[in-house]
């Protein structure tokens, strides 16, 4: 994989996820490059990782391994269509553009194309992400490794044998730090509504999701198991459980993310065309 010349077309904050990521795993700065329309902000991520960039992205992907594409998925039909003639020799192509599927990726860029489909989220910036990925019939073992670890340099990687299972990804992790952020702002809202102070109730909401997720990704138990075992018969958190179920927080949870799932099949048929 050191071997692998890796070009970045759009250097915005996805790319530079990945981008710091890579480097802090040991990989060559002089092997990663960048291309974008403005130099005013390649500059800036030039300064920041020390590698090559280029307003050039025909040229810049021309010279790589790997290229990804990391332009905000409306702009992906333009520059796809303007990089086709640069890719005949068959370069691994990694998307992170949400919605577009590897059909119209390979549709745009020529037929033939190895092409890996990745739904990213936010976490990544921190190295916390967590990627849905896919990959077309063209890729090969070495490719799909390749795709791994440069994906895996910010966050857990789950190969899916169904592109179409992108969508429900989509509506677990893609979306899904936003439903934590507005649960945790719900629970701040309602510890001032009991008498804390708003930045008192912050520190704790925040740190107590934290703490939830690190016991969640580290113990032996399933999720159901520890939420058990926080919840005494007859306590304080059993009333709140209750509450919520009471509520039907499942079904609303379910509705939601069915919402949100089917708002990408949409928007890839429309990005697609």
């Amino acid at each position: 994989m050191t071997t692998s010349r890796i070009a970045f077309i759009g250097a915005g904050n996805m790319a530079k996820a990945i981008i710091s990521g890579l480097l802090a795993e040991g990989y060559p700065d002089a092997q990663i490059s960048a291309a974008g329309p403005r130099m005013e902000t390649l500059n800036k991520v030039a300064q920041e990782f020390g590698i090559a960039v280029s307003t050039d992205n025909a040229a810049t992907a021309a010279r790589a391994d790997v290229v990804v594409l990391a332009v905000k998925p409306q702009m992906l039909k333009e520059v796809a269509l303007a990089l086709r003639a640069s890719l005949t020799h068959k370069p691994l192509i990694i998307s992170v553009a949400a919605g577009i599927t590897t059909a119209s990726i390979a549709n745009w860029l020529g037929e033939n194309q190895s092409i890996v489909r990745c739904m990213p989220n936010t976490p990544s910036q921190l190295r916390a992400g967590a990627s849905g990925v896919y990959a077309n019939k063209f890729v090969s073992d070495a490719q799909k490794s390749t795709a791994s670890a440069i994906l895996g340099a910010v966050g857990i990687v789950q190969w899916l044998d169904d592109e179409t299972l992108l969508n429900p990804v989509t509506a677990v992790s893609g979306s899904g730090p936003a439903y934590f952020f507005l649960l945790m702002e719900a629970m701040i809202d309602a510890g001032v509504e009991l008498g804390l102070t708003r930045e008192c109730a912050a520190e704790l909401t925040v740190q107590t999701a934290l703490g939830a997720a690190m016991l969640a990704r580290e113990s032996e138990y399933d999720v159901a198991e520890l939420r058990r075992r926080v919840t005494s018969p007859k306590g304080t958190t059993e009333q709140a459980i209750l509450s919520f179920e009471q509520d039907n927080l499942r079904a609303s949870v379910l509705k939601a993310m069915q919402a949100c799932s089917n708002r990408a099949v949409e928007l890839s048929e429309l990005l697609g065309k």
